[in-house]
């Protein structure tokens, strides 16, 4: 991912934050020879010997999984808040850019046992079962139910390297960097919004 050194985002505990908050990623990987990309949750965890690595599973009958064998390389893109930057809110002639929030890791995928998937699913629906009224829980599944986790292929990805970049307009003066937080708020878009916000964290 190309990142001019302005942009680049290198404090290891932002982007850890970034991917538990933005875990909904894409996955991509070659399989028989051809470009394969699936969206799923890839969640950041730590494993035993104390390194970090992405856990997720997708479906045996997903045609991506049989490039998992033939060649381990991968690809996970995880994006967050984005917008357009118009140059009307400048207070000089400019073009227009986006400011966006992205993370690209590369790192090698390896299938793990049915008991490993199944502690994965758990973690996976106790994290996004916390703020539920009546939250669902893996161990309470029937037999019949849990026979679907028999259907999937979970997977590590121990992580080679991380690239983040962070746009948020950082070349830009006070006044000009005030002028699009203002401009942002008012478009009503969340996305918009949401840049905004983040904006104003990176620059108090």
């Amino acid at each position: 991912m190309h990142t001019p050194s302005i942009f680049k985002n290198e404090d290891p505990e932002a982007i850890r934050a970034f991917l538990k908050e933005n875990s909904f990623g894409i996955l991509i990987n070659q399989t028989n020879g051809k470009l394969w990309a699936t969206h799923i949750p890839l969640e950041i965890e730590t494993n035993a010997d104390g390194k970090e690595i992405l856990c997720g599973h997708i479906s045996k009958l997903n045609p991506q999984g049989e490039g998992f064998t033939q060649n381990d390389q991968i690809l996970a893109v995880f994006s967050g808040p984005h917008s357009y930057i118009s140059s009307s809110w400048y207070d000089h002639e400019n073009v227009p850019t986006w400011n966006y929030i992205a993370v690209h890791i590369y790192g090698r995928i390896k299938i793990v046992n049915h008991e490993a998937a199944v502690e994965s699913l758990k973690k996976l629906v106790d994290k996004y079962e916390a703020s539920s009224e009546k939250p669902v829980r893996v161990e309470d599944l029937s037999a019949k139910t849990m026979r679907q986790a028999h259907g999937i292929i979970a997977f590590e990805i121990e992580i080679d390297e991380i690239q983040a970049t962070k746009k948020m307009s950082q070349n830009r003066d006070d006044v000009n960097y005030k002028n699009i937080i203002t401009a942002l708020e008012k478009t009503e878009n969340p996305q918009s919004i949401a840049v905004a916000k983040e904006m104003e964290k990176c620059r108090k």
